[in-house]
């Protein structure tokens, strides 16, 4: 009998009495365990040798698992922190607690969703009891995540659900193939196997000298498994974004460019959003420490100013608070996109300004968030103006139909919200089409006079900011906003989603 020399290698390296993994033979053997699978499987068809196959659940730790392994799980943290701090006799504060835990960013709410859960403590009034009697050294979501770094396995279905929900652990199954000679593997090796020489493909040296006529050729089998290969793909998010592009272009719409890190001036000032608002606080914002920006029109800081001092128009009263210009000179990284409207809309950027005009952009904007399933820090939005004579509601509520249409999303809802720049102003909500959940999917309005007027525009101007991420969510299905992009992004996800519309 004649056998490829791949395949002769993996039937000598195979026992009658013993199973014997690909990986064990690809090692003996020097093969790829691709090859070494390949080969198996023809032999296999050819009678000579037996495959098993054995699928195993898998669990692997996260990095963010590994750093728990070292550091402690957050609610294990906290809960010792607050025994510590006296919690365990009478109620502690629960932000000297967190500073004594060393808590940072996320584990804090990761922490405080999970004490109670365990029943480790209470949560009430921002003050923080713990139980005594309680045992985190017992912790068996703890203990899985030490068994699994030191190579162990474990078996409770219900902890490493648990563990995977909380992003510490992946879950897979491997599939481990073997194999063993049959009784006709045995008789061929005693009665002797030579290797034939055999050829994987025609090549133009084979074809010019003629040898392709005596050449053996390897049979090829597309019944084999073989290592997925995954190729490069655009991410989800840049297709939508170049999907609402061209939708927005196909409106007539004009795009615009603009720095990520602005002055304030041009984030709120502009916006007639009051310097004391909450919003403009370092809770909301990323300020940066660098030097403020100097090249802003002089004339139109003084505009700006005299509309949050005394208002605009006839009917404008202003805020009557303070406002500093060194504090509209700052740098801070842009936490809408409206930055880039403010400076078109000024002429600033030399945008062209007799109306009727259309403008969008499709960036990224940072806002000092709390992460959760439909909240990032930093986020793309979709900014959109119209200037022209005589807006309504009835315009602004069209486009945004009409927008949406294109992606195939036709039950839009409007809400009447409070904005310190438009008037009137709505919410828009969209259904989720997993889960049927209301998403918020962005704010719009008509911009006020106090906005328009120190910008030297006469007309109306109506505007909006959507989110790009939950838009994608709305045309992929994913549930998560993080599973789009970020450290936690779901790559498998990321590989099959398509965006529909």
């Amino acid at each position: 009998m004649r056998l490829p020399e791949r395949q002769l290698a993996v039937l000598e390296a195979a026992s009658a009495t013993d199973e014997r993994t690909m990986d064990e033979i690809a090692t003996e053997t020097g093969l790829k365990p691709e090859t070494v699978t390949g080969a198996a499987f023809d032999l296999r068809d050819e009678g000579l040798l037996a495959v098993t196959e054995t699928t195993t659940a898998v669990a692997e730790l996260t990095e963010e698992g590994r750093d728990y392994v070292a550091d402690g799980l957050p609610e294990t943290r906290l809960y010792r922190a607050a025994v510590d701090a006296g919690a365990a006799s009478s109620a502690a504060p629960m932000g000297e607690v967190i500073g004594r835990a060393d808590l940072a960013g996320p584990e804090v709410d990761i922490a405080l969703a999970n004490l109670p859960r365990k029943g480790l403590g209470t949560i009430d009034s921002g003050d923080l009891t713990v139980d005594p009697a309680a045992d985190p050294d017992g912790d068996p979501e703890a203990t899985a995540l030490e068994t699994l770094a030191d190579g162990g396995s474990v078996d409770d279905e219900g902890v490493l659900d648990r563990l995977a929900s909380r992003g510490l652990v992946d879950l897979a199954e491997r599939t481990t193939r073997a194999v063993t000679l049959t009784d006709a593997g045995v008789d061929a090796l005693m009665e002797g196997v030579e290797a034939a020489e055999t050829v994987g493909q025609v090549t133009p040296e084979l074809l010019a000298s003629g040898e392709w006529a005596d050449v053996e050729f390897a049979e090829y089998n597309v019944e084999a498994d073989a290592p997925a290969v995954e190729g490069g793909r655009k991410h989800v998010l840049r297709r939508t974004a170049d999907r609402v592009k061209d939708v927005l272009v196909g409106m007539g719409f004009q795009e615009m460019e603009g720095p990520h890190a602005d002055s304030d001036f041009w984030i709120n000032d502009c916006l007639f959003m009051p310097q004391d608002h909450p919003a403009r606080t370092h809770w909301d914002r990323f300020a940066l420490d660098v030097e403020p920006m100097a090249e802003i029109p002089p004339a139109l800081i003084d505009r700006v100013e005299t509309a949050h001092r005394d208002g605009w128009g006839e009917d404008g009263d202003g805020y009557h608070s303070p406002w500093s210009a060194d504090f509209a000179r700052e740098v801070a990284l842009r936490g809408h996109t409206t930055s880039l409207s403010m400076r078109y809309l000024s002429g600033y950027a030399g945008a062209e300004l007799e109306p009727p005009q259309r403008y969008f952009s499709v960036e990224k904007v940072y806002r000092n968030d709390t992460l959760d399933p439909t909240h990032l820090l930093e986020f793309f939005q979709i900014e959109g103006w119209v200037m022209a004579e005589d807006l309504s509601v009835r315009d602004l509520m069209g486009t945004f139909e009409e927008f949406y249409r294109q992606f195939g999303i036709t039950d839009i809802r409007f809400k009447p919200h409070y904005n310190p720049y438009t008037e009137p102003s709505f919410e828009l909500f969209g259904d989720h089409p997993e889960t049927g959940e209301e998403i918020e999917i962005g704010n719009s309005g008509i911009f006020r006079e106090e906005v328009t007027g120190p910008l030297g525009v006469d007309c109306d101007v109506m505007a909006w900011g959507l989110a790009l991420e939950r838009l994608a969510m709305l045309t992929t299905g994913a549930e998560d906003i993080r599973d789009l992009h970020g450290t936690l992004a779901d790559i498998d996800f990321l590989r099959n989603a398509e965006v529909s519309y």
